[in-house]
């Protein structure tokens, strides 16, 4: 089994990430890491945060001369705004006056946490609920990542929209016609890291920056949707068997827990209850020894379990809810009727948040895999495999 456990405020002086479950001898450093981190502040749009965080991370245990140990790994990344935030976010009782948050923003963790958790100051709540915690997920994911590539699996994205703009051709129609031309999923990736918003057509991404400027004049935010693609995923990762081992349900919760995401298809999702089954189901075929399907409609899951063919996740991500232009509100403690307060905010985060997904996707396939083949060393892993 593996398992990791993040910890840290948006402006505390650092996120942690405990990484466990993972074979020893496997090849990991602070470069690799470091690297994903700097792709999940990619894109057009983003706020003044990524102006101030330059995400590097320190591996503080569980690793030694570029190996693992077996042992739980233990990585922090230093919040660099902490200078600015010392007196606000003191852990120690502070006997400084600090301005309490009491008017809750739409859309956001603010109201319900604070009565969750009986907070008279919903400070407490924005700094946890934060999107900044997903750089610990993007740690957790890549050295999932670095696991799976010792075994020929790869993941990447795209975003496909942005503000209901989308591509006059789709991509994805080569994904569900199982004509993907990119055998490594990666290849999809650093095609898409070229462009600012992480699509494929250049009018495509002028469109799309063009409603980003229009959005951030307005003081308005925008969502989109976005693909996440594995390839190189072997036959028969999740189970038929139980509710709670099919892998499908388990990427759909972990799509669904990035914030913002509001929507999660496998394959051609929606789309198959608008056609026949005929058109729905994917024909198999046989390759060689091995059999394939004629299609990818199911997104590479059938039953719960991997088909072998590429695993194609669409999410949606809604607008993010801190606006320039505030809406009405009540005040937690007063109960007067205002507007809600402005933070610091990004206009659109998609490309960012396609990034955090493929993290998270990695972390789902290497989770079953660890499960099937097992082992306490790579070696292992690899004779099991």
């Amino acid at each position: 089994m593996i398992r990791f456990l993040t910890a840290g405020e948006s402006h505390g002086k650092a996120l942690s990430v405990i990484i466990e479950g993972f074979p020893s001898n496997m090849e990991i450093d602070k470069k690799y890491l470091d690297f994903h981190l700097k792709r999940r502040m990619i894109g057009d749009g983003r706020g003044d945060r990524m102006k101030i965080e330059t995400d590097e991370c320190e591996i503080i245990s569980g690793v030694r001369n570029g190996k693992t140990l077996g042992s739980p790994i233990s990585v922090l990344i230093k919040n660099k705004d902490w200078e600015n935030w010392q007196t606000k976010m003191s852990i120690d009782k502070n006997n400084k006056k600090v301005e309490k948050i009491t008017v809750p923003r739409p859309g956001h963790a603010d109201l319900v946490g604070s009565q969750k958790y009986d907070f008279d100051d919903i400070r407490n709540v924005i700094e946890r609920a934060s999107a900044r915690e997903t750089a610990c997920r993007v740690v957790a994911g890549s050295v999932a990542r670095k696991f799976l590539e010792n075994f020929g699996i790869s993941i990447g994205s795209f975003v496909e929209s942005i503000g209901g703009i989308y591509p006059r051709k789709n991509y994805s129609d080569n994904l569900f016609n199982n004509k993907i031309k990119e055998k490594n999923a990666w290849e999809i990736s650093l095609k898409a890291d070229k462009n600012q918003v992480r699509v494929f057509d250049q009018k495509h991404e002028n469109e799309i920056i063009k409603k980003i400027e229009e959005a951030n004049q307005k003081g308005e935010t925008l969502g989109g949707t976005f693909y996440i693609i594995a390839t190189g995923v072997p036959v028969g990762l999740g189970s038929y068997v139980h509710y709670d081992r099919k892998i499908n349900a388990d990427i759909s919760a972990a799509m669904m827990s990035i914030n913002a995401v509001k929507g999660v298809e496998i394959g051609m999702g929606f789309q198959l209850a608008n056609i026949f089954g005929s058109s729905s189901n994917d024909e198999i075929t046989r390759e060689r020894k091995t059999f394939s399907r004629k299609t990818n409609h199911s997104g590479g899951i059938e039953g719960g379990m991997t088909t072998g063919l590429p695993i194609i996740v669409r999410v949606a991500m809604k607008p993010i809810p801190t606006l320039m232009s505030p809406m009405n509100t009540i005040d937690i403690l007063s109960r007067k009727n205002l507007i809600s307060r402005k933070e610091r905010s990004d206009v659109v985060a998609v490309p960012a948040c396609s990034v955090v997904a493929e993290s998270m996707l990695a972390w789902i396939i290497a989770k079953y895999f660890k499960e099937k083949f097992g082992g306490d060393s790579m070696q292992a892993t690899k004779q099991n495999y």
